[in-house]
């Protein structure tokens, strides 16, 4: 009698995967993971023992292109096979040739962001697909980087504006605007999976729709312009359903926004807005060529807190731009104070190879350009104490990123004024009743008690 003998599934090829750079990066990364697990691979955080390894790498300022090229030389020593996706890879060295290339010429592939099939096709050549992909393992809001109770929602990729001191759109390209339904669905999915915050991002959030010229497109069986308010219309109705909040990032400060304003101060959309100003003086932002006008930041700033009184701004500044001069400096501070900016971000300006600011005239020394941005930090720190005194005895509804033990010795969360990884935070203490739990992705109401440096004290009531 002979015995069948079962051949044991070989096992699925195992890609270890890093991802660096902005959240604009971070989704790109969930599109390449979300289809390498629909093919059946397997996926990992760390290069031993993996097939293949993919970095997904930063090219904006120097400190970003240093930490990718480094991660790149990690992934090569201790694996060897190594893809490399995302800004760097469109990055041309002083040579003109590929910066990746020139510095790392082991690299099986190198690819641009935004770049999904390209990426495949250079695993499917060295590391070939397994013959039966687990599609059903993947679930329908696909593989996401983040906890699952937020995400970031990307509604378009690349950027109109030739900003004086940006390289990004000889890296990611010219605005491509998703279609609407695609992004309404992909929210959809990602709220009945139980996220209960979408960050919506791009390089021009307020843009969304110009390079089609806000065409109709369809979800749900209506008809829907592809603009931002219509866009944060729908959003606002889909996080009512289930009850989770929507956020938005990188908003300029075009007319249009004047639109958003009363979702906001109904609740619909949380009051906050992520506006890169980048600077408060006219002659400045005339060098550094932004979009919008400048000299009226300011006034847009007071009529928005006008309708609606809880707005939170937060923003980024460059200091020590080409030219800046010490009364330039200054108005810059003079705005920060008046315009009371509840979250601010600053850089010294850094002389990104490409970006046309370099050839300005007045390039400030290193030492300076620091100089002010210690400086600016140090008015805006105590812009932002101030506001959050201002919230000790309110109560605030706060989203649980941390609950150990149920939240019995306490935990941390977030509340609407603040955006995960680049904000505050706040720190819940024990609950006043003993029955009180707490659960990360949930939202709980917290009796504001003390504000400790950037972020807020709590109590669960």
């Amino acid at each position: 009698m002979t015995q069948d003998t079962v051949t044991p599934p070989a096992a699925a090829p195992k890609i270890g995967f890093v991802s660096l750079g902005c959240p604009k990066a971070l989704t790109d990364s969930e599109l390449i993971l979300t289809q390498l697990r629909a093919e059946g691979y397997e996926t990992s955080k760390t290069f031993a023992g993996a097939d293949l390894v993919i970095v997904n790498t930063c090219g904006f300022i120097d400190d970003a292109v240093k930490e990718s090229l480094d991660t790149i030389g990690e992934a090569l020593a201790e694996n060897g096979k190594v893809i490399v996706t995302g800004c760097l890879g469109a990055k041309a060295s002083d040579t003109g040739s590929n910066l990746v290339r020139q510095m790392h010429p082991s690299v099986l592939a190198v690819t641009g962001p935004h770049a999904t099939q390209e990426v495949m096709d250079a695993v499917h050549v060295h590391v070939p697909k397994p013959h039966d992909p687990f599609v059903d393992l993947v679930p329908a809001q696909g593989i996401k980087l983040t906890p699952k109770h937020y995400a970031y929602l990307k509604i378009s990729e690349g950027c109109n504006h030739r900003c004086s001191f940006c390289i990004i759109p000889s890296m990611r390209g010219d605005l491509v605007s998703r279609p609407i339904g695609d992004v309404l669905g992909e929210a959809q999915r990602l709220f009945e999976s139980g996220v209960k915050e979408l960050l919506v991002i791009s390089q021009d959030t307020s843009a969304y729709g110009v390079d089609v010229k806000y065409r109709t497109g369809f979800w749900d069986g209506q008809p829907v312009k592809t603009r931002m308010t219509e866009l944060c219309e729908k959003l606002a109705l889909l996080a009512e359903r289930h009850g989770a909040w929507v956020r938005l990032h990188y908003v300029y400060p075009y007319p249009h926004v004047d639109e958003i304003l009363p979702m906001m101060a109904g609740g619909r959309i949380l009051p906050y807005l992520d506006v890169p100003f980048q600077h408060s003086h006219p002659d400045v932002l005339k060098r550094m060529k932004r979009p919008a006008s400048g000299e009226k930041n300011l006034e847009r700033l007071q009529r928005w807190r006008e309708a609606c009184p809880e707005l939170v701004v937060r923003s980024t500044f460059i200091a020590g731009f080409p030219g800046e001069t010490e009364a330039e400096f200054e108005h810059l501070l003079d705005f920060m104070r008046e315009a009371r900016i509840d979250r601010a971000g600053c850089f010294a300006y850094s002389p990104v190879k490409g970006a046309t600011a370099n050839d300005l005239p007045g390039m400030l020394p290193a030492e300076l350009r620091e100089e002010r941005r210690a400086r600016f930090m140090a008015v805006a720190e105590q812009v932002s104490a101030a506001k959050l005194a201002g919230r000790v005895g309110a109560t605030m509804q706060v989203l649980i990123d941390e609950a150990p033990a149920l939240g019995r010795r306490g935990g941390v969360g977030r509340s609407y004024a603040d955006a995960p990884e680049i904000d505050g935070r706040v720190r819940l203490l024990p609950p006043e009743k003993a029955s009180k739990t707490l659960k990360v992705g949930e939202f709980t109401r917290a009796r504001i008690v003390a504000a400790e440096g950037h972020d807020l004290v709590g109590v669960p009531v």
